[in-house]
C-alpha cells in the first residue's frame, strides 16, 4: 500500500527498502542499481536525508528533500542537485508487477552502459560523443537499439547494438543504416565511413549475409553473455538457409462448377509446387486440391467467403491484406512490369526459413527470362528494403546454379542465371519513409524498382510510379 507522504521522510525510505522484496534505485537516464543492505547507506541531516548506494562501477549520492509521490511499488523522491536545482530519484520494488515499465526501461539503461564501456574498450583512440536509447520519431530512430557516435579528428564512426533479448536482432541493419545517413546529414564536416553493429553471439547470420550486398563499409561485433566481445569477417557466416522444392504439375480445373466458380468474384485456382492447387477469394484460401468437398460445397465455400471478403468493414475484408495484394497483382503481373510474363508465377519459393516475414512473396520471368523477385506490403513497413534482399539473395543463389530448371520450375523457358530482378510492390503512400534511405545503400549490382500503387488497389488496380533504387518521386 501506498503511504501517506507525511510521514517523516526517513521513516518513509525505511519503511519502504524494508517492505520491497527486490529494492532498487533509479535516477533517470542512468541503469538501476538493486540495493542489499551492504550497498547503500541513508544518514538523516537537518534539511535533507543523504542517500548513497554503490556497485563495482558507481557510486550515487543524493540529498533526499522529499517524498513527491508514493504508488505501490513505487516511491518518486525530490532531490537537491547543484545550484539549487530539483532532481528525480525512484525508489522501486522491482518484485512488484506494478514496476514492469520501469524494469524494461532499466534493462535498456543498463545494456546502453554495457553498449558504452564495450565501445571505450575496443575502440580506445576514439571519443565516445554520444551514447542514446531515445526514440526519434521524426527520424525514425528506434529505442529498441541502443546507438552511439564516436569521433577522432575529423573522422567519425556511427555505432548501433542489439540487446540480447531483442527479439528480432536482424532489424539492427535497417536502423544502423538509417542512423548513420542521419549522422551523415548532422555531421556534414566530418568523414562518417563505417558503421559499426554490435550483435548478440549466434545471431549474427542473417545480418552478416546482408552486408556482403550492400554498398556500405561495416564492422560486425558479436558478443556473449560476459560481453566478451569479437569482430568478425561477414564472409564468415556461413551459407544461405534457403531450399528450393521440385515443381509438380497442379491438378486439374475442378469440372462440373469449373465455370461457376470462376464466376464468382475474386476467386483463384492457384498451383503450388508441390502439386496441389490453392483455390482463393482475393487471395484468402478456403480449399486444396485435391480434397475431399464436392464441386458443389466448394462453389457454396467459394461464394460465401466472397460475400464477406466483398463487404467493406467486415472482419474478413480486412483480413490478410497482403494476400488480397499478391490475388491483385498475380492478375496483372504486365501492369506491375510490361517486361513480365504473366504466367507462371510462383508464391513462396525458394522456401524460407526466416519464419513469418508479413510479407507476400512472388517469382515471376520476364519475356527474356530474366528472374523477377516482387516483393508486397500493403501496410507501411520499415523493413521492407531489407527483408525483400533476404528473398533476393536466395533466388540469386538458385538463379545463378540453374536450380530452377532442374526443379521444374517455368517450364519450357529458358532461365538466365544473371541476378533477378526485385520489385518493390506497395500503395503510394504506404512506402515507409525511410525507403529510399535504405536502398541507397545497396550494391549497384541489384536492380530494384519502388512500385506505388493507388490507394483503392482492392478493386482496381493503378499503378501511380515507378522509381529505380532511392530515387525521389518528382
Amino acid at each position: 500500500m501506498a503511504m501517506p507522504l507525511e510521514t517523516p521522510l526517513l521513516l518513509q525510505l525505511e519503511q519502504f527498502l524494508a517492505g520491497a522484496k527486490l529494492p532498487a534505485l533509479l535516477e533517470p537516464g542512468e541503469a538501476i542499481l538493486p540495493l542489499t543492505p551492504l550497498n547503500h547507506s541513508l544518514e538523516p541531516k537537518s534539511s535533507h536525508v543523504l542517500l548513497q548506494a554503490w556497485e563495482d562501477h558507481r557510486n550515487l549520492s543524493r540529498r533526499v528533500i522529499r517524498a513527491t509521490r508514493s504508488q505501490r511499488g513505487k516511491l518518486e523522491l525530490a532531490v537537491q542537485l547543484f545550484g539549487g536545482r530539483e532532481g528525480k530519484l525512484l525508489l522501486l520494488d522491482l518484485a512488484s508487477p506494478h514496476t514492469a515499465e520501469w524494469r524494461k526501461r532499466g534493462r535498456k539503461l543498463e545494456f546502453r552502459e554495457r553498449f558504452h564501456r564495450f565501445l571505450t574498450r575496443e575502440y580506445p583512440d576514439w571519443r565516445v560523443a554520444e551514447v542514446t536509447t531515445e526514440p526519434d520519431l521524426e527520424h525514425s530512430l528506434s529505442p529498441a537499439f541502443p546507438r552511439a557516435f564516436l569521433c577522432r579528428g575529423n573522422r567519425g564512426l556511427a555505432a548501433i547494438a542489439a540487446p540480447p533479448a531483442q527479439a528480432d536482432s536482424a532489424g539492427i541493419l535497417t536502423f544502423g543504416l538509417i542512423w548513420l545517413a542521419y549522422l551523415r546529414a548532422r555531421e556534414p564536416k566530418l568523414q562518417i565511413r563505417e558503421l559499426l553493429l554490435l550483435v548478440p553471439l549466434g545471431r549474427e547470420k542473417q545480418t552478416a549475409l546482408r552486408l556482403g550486398f550492400l554498398n556500405q563499409p561495416c564492422r560486425l561485433h558479436i558478443y556473449d553473455e560476459d560481453d566478451l566481445a569479437i569482430r568478425i569477417d561477414p564472409r564468415d557466416a556461413g551459407n544461405l538457409d534457403t531450399h528450393l522444392p521440385n515443381c509438380h504439375r497442379a491438378p486439374m480445373h475442378i469440372d462440373e462448377a469449373a465455370s461457376e466458380l470462376a464466376a464468382v468474384p475474386g476467386f483463384e485456382h492457384v498451383p503450388q509446387p508441390e502439386g496441389t492447387a490453392s483455390l482463393r477469394i482475393h487471395g484468402l484460401e478456403f480449399a486444396r486440391l485435391p480434397g475431399k468437398a464436392t464441386d458443389r460445397e466448394l462453389l457454396t465455400h467459394a461464394r460465401e467467403l466472397s460475400t464477406l471478403r466483398n463487404q467493406p468493414g467486415s472482419l474478413l475484408h480486412a483480413q490478410d491484406p497482403e494476400r488480397w495484394l499478391e490475388s491483385q497483382v498475380r492478375t496483372n503481373l504486365p501492369q506491375i512490369d510490361p517486361t513480365l510474363l504473366p504466367a507462371p508465377v510462383y508464391g513462396q519459393v525458394p522456401a524460407f526459413t526466416g519464419g513469418d516475414r508479413g510479407i507476400a512473396d512472388l517469382l515471376a520471368i520476364t519475356h527474356a527470362g530474366r528472374l523477377a523477385v516482387i516483393e508486397l506490403k500493403a501496410s507501411a513497413d520499415i523493413h521492407l528494403p531489407l527483408q525483400a534482399l533476404d528473398y533476393w539473395m536466395r533466388v540469386a543463389q538458385h538463379a545463378a546454379s540453374g536450380d530452377f530448371t532442374r526443379a521444374g520450375y517455368f517450364p519450357q523457358l529458358t532461365i538466365s542465371a544473371e541476378p533477378p530482378k526485385l520489385l518493390l510492390v506497395a500503395p503510394a503512400l504506404q512506402f515507409h519513409s525511410t525507403a529510399e534511405t535504405v536502398l541507397s545503400f545497396f550494391s549497384r549490382d541489384i536492380e530494384v524498382q519502388r512500385i506505388g500503387l493507388g490507394s483503392n488497389w482492392r478493386a482496381e488496380l493503378r499503378t501511380m510510379f515507378r522509381l529505380n533504387g532511392a530515387d525521389h518521386p518528382l
